[in-house]
């Protein structure tokens, strides 16, 4: 299935020659070390069942290659590359922690004090003659990103691979006829949004988009997110990580600094030997969690 996924980013187009520099900047190369889907490959093989692994390089790849196609807008192109250059270790995992269950953007504040902070970053950008104002902020690039329920290239690429790797729906024929069907319009709001040139292909991404909804508020994924949020919180009391190491580590390292670490504490043990171990899910009361809710355009009109 991975074959099948790098299809798919390949036929979103080839790469563009003043993009290539900007992927090879440490704060990109720490993405590929950052899943998806919120470390959860590191979860009890009962609780999960992902089909292969997808990082959030991959996906700001995909979301600024999506963004070049309908845009060829170079300040819009590197701000989609950079919309989750703040991700943490275990992504929306620290959103939970934080409380911040409904939005899931308690970690953004940090995308502009990264950006600024990589002098790499500064010199590719003067080279190029873009000023670092213009691609600090991905939210002012509709095409980048929308509310919903509308369409946006970081919605449309997490629903494409979520779809792939943990719904198992959507299939290799299916993303490339997404991809052959996307295009741009002026939604009723006056603004650009991504749309759909079938009207069949936007009901079935509307499908996939609520099967995900469905998953991430089951009681399995919801006890999992809050058991791994209670796991780093403890670690943070424990000073084993620090809330701004997060930011700044991969998976794996974060992985084995709790491994090396877990012996010191027994809550941390226990929380640790459930969340790799656990079979049976004790229920619990679902607390507010973001809706996926999306309603995408066919053409200029509304789906529904």
């Amino acid at each position: 299935m991975r074959e099948q996924y790098e299809i798919y980013q390949k036929a979103l187009g080839e790469i563009p020659e003043f993009l290539k520099p900007y992927l090879e900047l440490d704060i990109m190369k720490r993405l590929k070390d950052i899943s998806l889907l919120c470390g959860m490959e590191y979860a009890s093989p009962h609780a999960y069942s992902f089909a292969f692994y997808i990082s959030r390089f991959d996906h700001s790849l995909n979301v600024a290659l999506i963004t070049w196609k309908l845009t060829h807008d170079k300040k819009a192109t590197l701000a989609a590359l950079f919309h989750d250059i703040s991700t943490p270790v275990f992504s929306h995992v620290i959103d939970y922690m934080n409380g911040d269950l409904v939005n899931q953007e308690s970690t953004e504040e940090k995308t502009e004090e990264i950006l600024r902070a990589s002098e790499e970053l500064q010199a590719l950008l003067k080279n190029d003659e873009i000023n670092i104002d213009d691609v600090v902020d991905f939210k002012v690039y509709p095409i980048v990103d929308l509310d919903r329920p509308c369409m946006c290239a970081d919605r449309l690429d997490n629903i494409i691979a979520v779809g792939m790797a943990w719904v198992q729906k959507l299939t290799l024929k299916d993303a490339l006829q997404i991809v052959h069907a996307t295009t741009k319009n002026i939604n009723e709001f006056g603004t650009e949004e991504i749309s759909f040139n079938d009207r069949n292909i936007a009901e079935y991404i509307k499908l996939i988009n609520d099967y995900i909804n469905e998953l991430t508020h089951t009681n399995e994924d919801t006890y999992m997110m809050l058991l791994l949020a209670s796991i780093i919180k403890k670690c943070i009391e424990l000073n084993i990580l620090s809330y701004d190491q997060l930011f700044k580590i991969g998976e794996a390292e974060a992985v084995s600094i709790i491994e090396s670490n877990i012996h010191i504490d027994e809550e941390l043990t226990n929380l640790w030997k459930e969340f790799k171990t656990i079979k049976h899910f004790p229920i619990i009361e679902q607390p507010p969690i973001r809706n996926k809710i999306v309603n995408p355009l066919v053409l200029n009109k509304r789906l529904n």
